[in-house]
C-alpha cells in the first residue's frame, strides 16, 4: 500500500479524536466529581430532611454520581493513555 498525503490525513484526524472525552479531559471531570459530592454534602447539611425519601435520594444521588466519576476517572489514570495505531 502506498502512504499518500490522504493516508496521513487520516491518520493525524483518527489520533485527534480516537481517544475519549476521559482522556482528554481528566481534570474536568474530576472537578465535576467533586462538585457532585460538594453538592451532595451541602444539600445534606443546608436543606432540612423533612422532605422525607425525595431529600435522602437527592442527598444519594449527588454522593454516587461524584463517586462515580471519581472513580471512573482513577481507573482511567491508572490504566494509562490508550495506544492509537
Amino acid at each position: 500500500m502506498v502512504h499518500t498525503d490522504r493516508h496521513e490525513s487520516l491518520t493525524r484526524w483518527a489520533r485527534m479524536w480516537s481517544g475519549c472525552a476521559l482522556e482528554r479531559h481528566k481534570l474536568l471531570l474530576t472537578a465535576v466529581g467533586a462538585a457532585c459530592i460538594a453538592v451532595g454534602i451541602l444539600v445534606a447539611v443546608l436543606v432540612p430532611d423533612t422532605g422525607g425519601p425525595a431529600w435522602a435520594m437527592a442527598v444519594a444521588g449527588c454522593l454516587a454520581a461524584g463517586v462515580v466519576v471519581l472513580a471512573r476517572v482513577a481507573v482511567a489514570v491508572l490504566r494509562g493513555p490508550a495506544r492509537v495505531g
